[in-house]
């Protein structure tokens, strides 16, 4: 096949040319009723935003064009079976564990997984076993887990239905997801892999390995965060003799949107020519032009990049830490003023993702390195800080959640949880990577760090308590 073709692109140019008029839905009927004030920016866009027209193919029974697009993501990958998804990777990761692990079971969770793992497990009314992560001292971050941690957790739990990991985190740490995989399929237990991070790792030997490649039996990829696709626009691989590929197609075709985006489709689909046609020399240039951009960060006064351990990391994500007493929220804001919009903060960190571009294309790097030079200047009167890191120690590598049935839930003072029974799921966000579980035991660390992410300024989904000091707690 040829990875230079984009079918499904192709075709909603090919319907567009014909100037059709509308008796269908969407309302917007290919842009002609658009209020005043969108109709410059959004009229031609949304000529392509169609529905399962003749011609146009069915992602829920692709047979055509879809199919066609489809079937170039799997050979690209090298995978069994690709499928575009329109509701992001937290579709993928739900319709992978719901295919994979069924009521009772108990399923191998890495502890720092995004909320959506959390959220299929619950539909798969599943018992997690979570495994703690490594934790990096001088990032102030957890990683990813280590091999021998896995290979106690497989012992422990022999019958485990499912090893469900997050490669690479959000900060673009990876780990030896090879040894993992291969001592998983030892005992016959599927390996599913949250890579939403990671679509690009298979353009170019610059990048580590994709988990796709380290043959992992499900990953699912946003490919909106690092490809050029629209966002909710992500992949899903099969790859797979353990779980079978009619039943991921199962819930697909029931948690997907009936109306899935043709836009968001034809973006997965030339997101993927992109990535086809990303070559050596592209990745080549694009490295020395993330060392030129990181060395220039490194040498502003008031600012250190942080090196993953061993070069083992995603060149993409380029990790800064303020050397003066203001914490990562302070240093995000004050590039927003200069309107340099960064993925997140955290209490010591800002996180930047870098754009995949080839070889001899513009993005404005030298305009941006002169803003943050100009900006830290003003951060001298500060003063110098000694960046301490809180050090996490569970109290267990591997542990469970307490049942919670038909338990009353009570709200109480932050501080006077401690030792009692998470009732809610306290989410920073981003990352997106639960600090406490529902049916989690609470402890002094907990609360400790709660109240470092508040006095930070960090961000929480669905938690207005928290701001008032409160958490809620079961009886």
């Amino acid at each position: 096949m040829n990875q230079t073709n984009i079918p499904l692109l192709q075709q909603l140019f090919k319907h567009r040319v014909k100037r059709p008029i509308s008796f269908h839905v969407p309302g917007h009927k290919n842009g002609m009723v658009v209020p005043a004030p969108a109709r410059h920016h959004f009229s031609e866009f949304l000529s392509l935003d169609v529905t399962e027209l003749s011609g146009l193919d069915d992602l829920h029974s692709p047979e055509g064009v879809i199919a066609e697009a489809e079937e170039l993501l799997a050979q690209l990958y090298q995978v069994q079976k690709s499928y575009f998804l329109v509701n992001g990777s937290t579709v993928g990761n739900l319709a992978m564990i719901l295919a994979a692990v069924g009521e009772g079971d108990t399923v191998l969770v890495q502890r720092n997984c995004h909320k959506s793992i959390i959220n299929g497990l619950s539909l798969a009314k599943a018992n997690p076993v979570f495994l703690a992560p490594e934790y990096d001292e001088e990032w102030g971050v957890a990683g990813g887990v280590s091999c021998d941690l896995v290979e106690e957790a497989l012992m422990k739990y022999p019958h485990a239905k499912a090893l469900i990991l997050t490669y690479p985190n959000y900060y673009g740490m990876v780990y030896p997801l090879e040894e993992m995989i291969a001592k998983a399929h030892e005992k016959g237990i599927p390996v599913l892999v949250d890579e939403a991070h990671g679509a690009h790792f298979y353009g170019s030997e610059i990048f580590p390995p994709s988990a796709v490649e380290l043959k992992a039996d499900i990953v699912i990829q946003s490919a909106h965060k690092t490809l050029p696709a629209m966002t909710m626009g992500a992949y899903l691989h099969m790859n797979s003799t353990i779980v079978a590929k009619e039943r991921v197609e199962h819930y697909l075709r029931i948690l997907q949107s009936s109306s899935p985006s043709y836009p968001i489709m034809a973006s997965l689909d030339f997101a993927r020519s992109y990535l086809a046609s990303f070559s050596n020399e592209d990745g080549k240039a694009l490295m020395q032009t993330i060392n030129h951009f990181r060395d220039q960060l490194d040498s502003i006064k008031g600012i250190s990049v942080l090196r993953y351990a061993n070069q083992m990391g995603d060149p993409l994500k380029i990790t800064i830490q303020s050397n003066t007493a203001l914490t990562g929220f302070d240093l995000q804001r004050l590039l927003e003023e200069r309107s340099i919009f960064t993925e997140l903060a955290d209490p010591f960190n800002v996180l930047m993702v870098f754009p995949l571009v080839k070889k001899g294309e513009f993005y404005p790097f030298e305009e941006v390195l002169r803003c943050i030079k100009d900006n830290m200047k003003r951060q001298e009167m500060y003063g110098d800080k000694e960046i301490k890191k809180r050090h996490i120690s569970h109290h267990a590598k591997i542990t469970t959640l307490s049942r919670t049935d038909r338990k009353e839930v009570k709200t109480v003072k932050i501080d006077e949880a401690c030792g009692k029974i998470c009732a809610q799921l306290i989410l920073p966000y981003p990352p997106g990577i639960p600090l406490l579980f529902p049916g989690e035991i609470i402890t002094k660390e907990h609360i400790q760090h709660l109240h470092e992410l508040l006095q930070a300024g960090a961000r929480f989904q669905d938690v207005l308590d928290l701001q008032r000091g409160l958490i809620n707690i079961y009886q």
